[in-house]
């Protein structure tokens, strides 16, 4: 959509857009973007929520205001955070106690092993369609990278592109083993499950923090996860056992 925008520009037909990758936009230079930091897949936010999304689409096409650019411009909101009134079934037991000695890498990559046969099962049954594989690595070897960098607190990164690459794949991996479960998959709940009751999301919240704690990062705090999802955010290494 960036290269269309400037095409469409030449024959003098304004334009606007929404962009989720933040890096792209400034290497496209499109005439007007708007950055979200929501998930990919989901440039308007929560689905489901009309007035938060309308508050998205106004702030990008008030863009069309300006003369000329290129513009881009940050949205200074996350997207709402999850209702925790319900969750979904869930057959995954996750540990109620983890091996500290193993490390970010290792509980990531065992709770990885667990959600695997989920994320297969969900593959199928979407007949293998997908929101994994932004980033060039796979799944797995992502995990692995992220919680070697916890383990040896190797912070700033040197390569903030693979980071929100990685992190997507990483949420969108997670919440398609986790709708494959059975019982109720309302998207609130499964938000809740990784939030509250993964390494994954105990370790998103991980990196968070110690963004916010340099000012020259804290705006890349909110790419790793919104506000409230980290506040809602259990420690995730003293997890109950999930009810079945």
């Amino acid at each position: 959509m960036c290269a269309l925008s400037h095409y469409l520009e030449r024959e003098g037909i304004q334009t606007t857009g929404i962009s989720l990758v933040r890096e792209n936009a400034v290497h496209m230079r499109p005439p007007r973007s708007l950055w979200v930091s929501f998930p990919l897949g989901r440039p308007l936010g929560t689905p489901n929520d009309a007035e938060f999304q309308h508050g998205v689409i106004a702030a990008a096409l008030e863009l069309l205001a300006r003369p000329s650019g290129p513009v881009l411009a940050d949205y200074p909101y996350d997207a709402p955070a999850a209702d925790a009134s319900s969750a979904p079934a869930c057959p995954v037991s996750f540990p109620k106690a983890v091996d500290d000695d193993a490390g970010w890498r290792g509980r990531l990559a065992d709770e990885f092993a667990l959600l695997k046969p989920w994320h297969e099962l969900s593959l199928r049954r979407r007949r293998g369609r997908t929101l994994v594989g932004a980033s060039s690595d796979d799944v797995l070897a992502n995990l692995q990278r992220m919680g070697e960098l916890l383990d040896a607190d190797q912070l700033p990164l040197d390569d903030l592109k693979w980071f929100k690459l990685a992190t997507e794949d990483a949420k969108a991996f997670a919440i398609e083993a986790l709708t494959a479960q059975p019982g109720e998959h309302d998207h609130r709940a499964v938000q809740r499950t990784l939030w509250r009751e993964t390494q994954l999301g105990a370790a998103l919240a991980e990196f968070h923090q110690r963004f916010q704690q340099d000012p020259k990062w804290r705006l890349f705090a909110r790419i790793v996860a919104p506000r409230e999802a980290v506040a809602a955010a259990g420690d995730a290494s003293n997890n109950t056992e999930a009810n079945p």
